[in-house]
C-alpha cells in the first residue's frame, strides 16, 4: 500500500537534498541525501545490512527538521484563548480551511437562512466582524483559502456566501480546487497562522464538529505550516471567480 509521506524539510536552500520526510500514519522517518560510498568510511560501520545504504546528512538537519517526540504533550487551549488570537495579533492571520462541511455553521439561524433563500442576512456586529473590521482598519491582514470540491457542497456554497460578507471586513478570501489541493499534497489539516510565529490547529470529528484548538509554536512545525500557506496563496484564486462559476 502507498505510504502517506508528508515533506517536513530541508537543510539546502538550493538543491533540496538532503531532506527529511515523515510516515504521517506510522510516524517512521525518510532522510535521504549524498550516500556514503568510500569503502574505508563503510567499513567502519556498525549493522549495517546488505540491503541498507548509508547517507550523508548534516546534523542540523535532524535537529531542525526530524518529527518531534510524538508522545509530546498537545498543548491545548480553549475557545476563548484562540479568540483571544484574533484580538492581539500584530500583523498577519491566515487560514487554511479544508473540510468540506462545518457542523457548528449548519446549527446557525444564517445556514437556515441559506438553505431556504440562497441569502444570508449578516449581523456585522458581532464580535467576529468588530474584531476583524478593527484590525484590517489598523492596517493589519487577514486572509484564508478554502478548498472547494467540484461540485461545491452545500456547505461550501454557504461559505462563498460567507465570504462576501468577510470581505467587507477587509478579508482577502481565496478558493482552491481540492484536486489542486492534493495535487500540491497541502493535506487536512485545517488552521490558522498568527504572526507566522504560531499556529492555532483546528481538531474535528468524523461527524465535522470541532474538538478542541491546538497551539503549535515549535520553529519547525511553524515553517511547515507556512510552507503549505505559501503553496496554497500562490495556487488560489479570488473566491469571486468560483462563485461566480457556480452561481
Amino acid at each position: 500500500m502507498t505510504r502517506n509521506i508528508r515533506f517536513n524539510g530541508t537543510g539546502s536552500g538550493d538543491t533540496g537534498c538532503p531532506s527529511i520526510h515523515e510516515d504521517v500514519d506510522t510516524g517512521q522517518v525518510i532522510v535521504h541525501g549524498p550516500p556514503l560510498t568510500d569503502p574505508a568510511d563503510v567499513a567502519q560501520l556498525q549493522h549495517l545490512g546488505p540491503d541498507e545504504v548509508a547517507i550523508i546528512v548534516p546534523r542540523e538537519l535532524i535537529t531542525d527538521w526530524a518529527p518531534k517526540d510524538a508522545t509530546r504533550q498537545a498543548k491545548i487551549i480553549d475557545l476563548d484563548a484562540f479568540n483571544r488570537l484574533f484580538e492581539i495579533f500584530e500583523h498577519t492571520a491566515w487560514r487554511l480551511e479544508t473540510r468540506r462541511r462545518y457542523a457548528s455553521d449548519e446549527s446557525t439561524e444564517t445556514y437556515a437562512q441559506f438553505l431556504a433563500e440562497g441569502r444570508v442576512d449578516w449581523d456585522m456586529s458581532s464580535w467576529y466582524c468588530e474584531t476583524i473590521r478593527r484590525q484590517t482598519a489598523a492596517g493589519k491582514t487577514v486572509a484564508r483559502v478554502r478548498l472547494v470540491d467540484d461540485p461545491p457542497t452545500a456547505g461550501q456554497r454557504y461559505l462563498l456566501i460567507n465570504a462576501e460578507r468577510n470581505t467587507e471586513l477587509g478579508e482577502d478570501i481565496r478558493t482552491l480546487r481540492r484536486a489542486d489541493a492534493d495535487r500540491l499534497k497541502l493535506g487536512n489539516e485545517d488552521f490558522w497562522i498568527f504572526d507566522s510565529r504560531l499556529v492555532a490547529r483546528l481538531n474535528f470529528t468524523d461527524a465535522d464538529e470541532l474538538t478542541d484548538v491546538e497551539l503549535i509554536t515549535e520553529p519547525a512545525e511553524v515553517i511547515r505550516y507556512a510552507m503549505l500557506r505559501d503553496a496554497a496563496w500562490h495556487h488560489a484564486v479570488p473566491f469571486q471567480q468560483l462563485a461566480a462559476a457556480t452561481s
